[in-house]
C-alpha cells in the first residue's frame, strides 16, 4: 500500500461570524505549515483583540496529522477548543488554525450553548474557505558531470519533476521536487546515470 502523500487544507484565511444573546464570536481561520507559525498567529490575535474575553483555538499541521492542539482559554473544559477541532476534522483538514474570539454579551450561554457556538462560529469561517488538495513532495539534490545532462533532463521533463533551482557552473547542480509516491522510482533512475550524486533534502 502506498503512503497517503496528498492532505486537504484550505487555501487562504477565511473568517466568519456567530451571535448568540450578546456574545459575539469572530471566527478567524488560516492556512499553516507549522507549529511556530500558528503559535505566531495567535499572539497577534490576542493583540489585536486584546479586549475580548476569550481566544480559544484548534490546530492541527502535518501531511500525517497527527500534531494537533486545543485551547478552551478559561471557558468551561471542552466547551470551545474540541468543538472548533470538530470541525477541523470534519473535513479532514489539516494545516489550519482557527481562532475564535469571544466578547461577552452578559447572558451565561450554559455549556451546550458554548460549545453550539464555538462550533457554529468554525463553520461559518469554513463556509467561504476554498478547500485545496495538496501532495507531499521529498525535495532532493543533484550533483553531476555535463555529459549527463541530457540524460538528467529527460528523466525531470518524462516525470514531470519541479525543478526549484540550477547552478551550472564547474558541475551541474539541480535541487527538484517529487511527489512522495514517484520518490523511489525517481530515486532509482537517476541512480544508474553514472558520476552522479543524488542526496535527499527534506520533505514539503
Amino acid at each position: 500500500m502506498l503512503f497517503e502523500d496528498e492532505y486537504k487544507t484550505i487555501e487562504a484565511k477565511v473568517d466568519g461570524l456567530f451571535k448568540d444573546r450578546g456574545s459575539k464570536f469572530l471566527a478567524f481561520a488560516y492556512p499553516v505549515s507549522t507549529e511556530k507559525e500558528a503559535k505566531e498567529i495567535i499572539n497577534e490575535i490576542r493583540k489585536e483583540y486584546h479586549d475580548a474575553c476569550h481566544h480559544c483555538y484548534a490546530y492541527r499541521i502535518g501531511s500525517d496529522k497527527l500534531l494537533y492542539r486545543t485551547s478552551d482559554d478559561g471557558e468551561p473544559s471542552g466547551t470551545a477548543g474540541k468543538p472548533i477541532f470538530n470541525q477541523i476534522l470534519s473535513k479532514d483538514l489539516t494545516n489550519i488554525l482557527i481562532i475564535v474570539v469571544r466578547y461577552f454579551g452578559g447572558t451565561l450561554l450554559g455549556v451546550p450553548g458554548l460549545i453550539n457556538a464555538y462550533k457554529t462560529s468554525a463553520i461559518n469561517a469554513l463556509s467561504s474557505a476554498v478547500i485545496v488538495s495538496k501532495t507531499v513532495n521529498e525535495v532532493y539534490e543533484l550533483i553531476y558531470d555535463y555529459p549527463a545532462m541530457n540524460e538528467v533532463m529527460k528523466i525531470m521533463k518524462d516525470k514531470g519533476l519541479e525543478i526549484k533551482s540550477t547552478d551550472f557552473s564547474l558541475l551541474c547542480k539541480i535541487i527538484f521536487s517529487v511527489r512522495k509516491n514517484d520518490s523511489l522510482n525517481v530515486y532509482e533512475m537517476l541512480r544508474k546515470i553514472s558520476s552522479l550524486k543524488i542526496k535527499y533534502l527534506y520533505t514539503e
